[in-house]
């Protein structure tokens, strides 16, 4: 069967370029995402997230290492997008994230590499850290679609999202993948530097699952549409993961979760001693029991 991305019903009756003009606006005095920088970015003042019109990429391929609904059999068509409107101290994307690696891209030129990606064959296009550029994206997005883009975009966040910002993405996005890194408020502001991150992140994750539901997959188990949590665990329970799978359970009791246990400690980890080392399996295997017993939708990488 085939399905086509919500967005092309939006194009054609002329709703995504008013969602442009809306989101441009936003930028004259940003407050695209919580932070609420209100700077004018149309004149290339930088706020928290150091970017101003326009966006800075570091990175763009078939990526072969997300969950395989997300990468399928071809690949997902990643776009790694630089600076971010958060500062996690253990991020092992820092030269990205924090400083900025990469380089500058219109509008007109992610258009062109979203249209590439489809031309590999990738199953979506994947915006990795969109929530600072969102205005940028949907413009791309819409000079894309004029130039035979359609397939589905994956909104690949941290979760630190403004609700009205979501709000404007409704019909864009098909595939949400939001991280939860905890629910403690003093964890948000010390491992991450930004303040109400737990609620701010469970209001984003209920808002996207109100605009796409469970994750839907084809027959060959490739997503079309849908949300798909990830969920790190830090050492120490720093990633309070009984509290993220009960709130997860209560969105819907059929969540996707990937609940991974990668963590490194890398940049400025070893500056918090909690931090400092690899989780340990029983804890890893104890987070992974949190979500068998609630009876979530296990997804692995």
């Amino acid at each position: 069967m085939k399905r086509y991305p919500s967005y092309l019903k939006l194009y054609e009756s002329g709703e995504l370029k008013e969602r442009v003009e809306k989101l441009y606006t936003r930028l004259e005095n940003c407050d695209i995402c919580p932070h609420r920088c209100e700077v004018n970015r149309l004149k290339d003042e930088k706020g928290f997230c150091k970017t101003g019109e326009k966006v800075i990429v570091s990175s763009f391929f078939p990526h072969r290492g997300e969950e395989f609904p997300i990468r399928g059999y071809r690949g997902s068509g990643t776009v790694f997008f630089s600076y971010c409107n958060m500062r996690c101290v253990y991020c092992q994307n820092y030269d990205i994230s924090h400083l900025g690696e990469g380089k500058l891209y219109s509008p007109e030129e992610i258009a062109s590499i979203m249209l590439y990606l489809q031309e590999e064959e990738c199953h979506n296009i994947n915006w990795v850290s969109p929530s600072h550029v969102v205005p940028q994206l949907v413009k791309a997005l819409y000079i894309a679609v004029k130039n035979g883009l359609k397939i589905p975009v994956v909104y690949n966040t941290s979760s630190y999202d403004s609700i009205e910002t979501l709000k404007l993405l409704d019909g864009i996005v098909d595939i949400y993948l939001p991280d939860i890194k905890y629910l403690k408020e003093d964890y948000g502001r010390r491992y991450s530097k930004v303040k109400n991150y737990p609620e701010t992140v469970k209001e984003a994750i209920k808002e996207m699952h109100r605009q796409v539901g469970d994750l839907k997959t084809d027959e060959n188990g490739i997503a079309y549409r849908g949300v798909l949590v990830r969920h790190l665990v830090l050492p120490e329970d720093i990633s309070t993961t009984k509290d993220v799978i009960e709130f997860l359970k209560t969105v819907s009791p059929d969540m996707h979760v990937n609940i991974m246990p990668q963590y490194h400690p890398y940049y400025r980890a070893f500056e918090y001693p909690e931090l400092s080392r690899r989780i340990k399996s029983d804890e890893f295997l104890k987070a992974l029991k949190y979500a068998q017993d609630a009876g979530l939708n296990l997804v692995n990488d």
